[in-house]
């Protein structure tokens, strides 16, 4: 699958699956270009070392390292977009999410011969949809659940579920549209809850 179309489509998905966590995702498309699979290839592109094994070697390290910092810490995968007063952790995890999509999303663009910058921005774009539809979920079940072993295991979902959602936009490119629809779909419906409870928590304080 080549054309301005699909890239574009390969693109938005990867960003998408990057917004959920951003590790998997890097890792599976850095894997699959170095391997000329399924029409993903970075090696002609000024972005090359996203395929690079130094760079993979970084992106494993750095999921190594959140769940190191999560487990010493008790501290969740990921949160309402830093709405939890600036952590570090948080702050980090965010950086990484937008710029691991803007990356991907240019590489894919550059290595098909397109001009790489307009991926930057919707690299960013994309990937912000995907954190900001996840965020308030994973926090929400976060502070429901009881106990850390239950709140650690939703950062194994949240990787599992950006790493199938980057497999399917490889296997079948279109799908990025599809995926990058569905977290706008959510995200605005969850906008919509969370300001239909505001307002009925004004007409409470009346």
């Amino acid at each position: 699958m080549h054309g301005t179309f699909f890239d574009i489509g390969l693109g938005a998905g990867l960003a998408v699956s990057c917004g959920l966590r951003p590790f998997l995702p890097l890792l599976l498309a850095g894997t699959l270009a170095r391997a000329g699979d399924l029409g993903l290839s970075f090696s002609s592109s000024s972005l090359h070392f996203l395929q690079s094994t130094a760079w993979l070697l970084v992106v494993t390290l750095a999921l190594v390292a959140s769940y190191v910092v999560q487990i010493t810490t008790g501290r969740p995968a990921t949160e309402e977009r830093l709405f939890t007063g600036g952590d570090p952790f948080a702050a980090t995890l965010s950086g990484l999410a937008l710029g691991a999509g803007a990356l991907v999303f240019a590489g894919t663009l550059a290595a098909h011969g397109d001009a790489w910058w307009p991926g930057i921005v919707a690299g960013l774009a994309c990937a912000l949809a995907g954190e900001r539809a996840a965020g308030p979920l994973v926090a929400r079940a976060w502070r429901r659940l009881p106990d850390r072993g239950a709140r650690g295991a939703l950062t194994l979902y949240l990787d599992a579920a950006s790493l199938i959602a980057a497999a399917a936009v490889c296997a079948l490119h279109v799908l990025g549209y599809v995926l990058l629809a569905l977290a706008l779909w959510w995200l605005i419906r969850s906008r919509g809850r969370g300001e239909q409870s505001y307002a009925g928590l004004r007409v409470l304080r009346r």
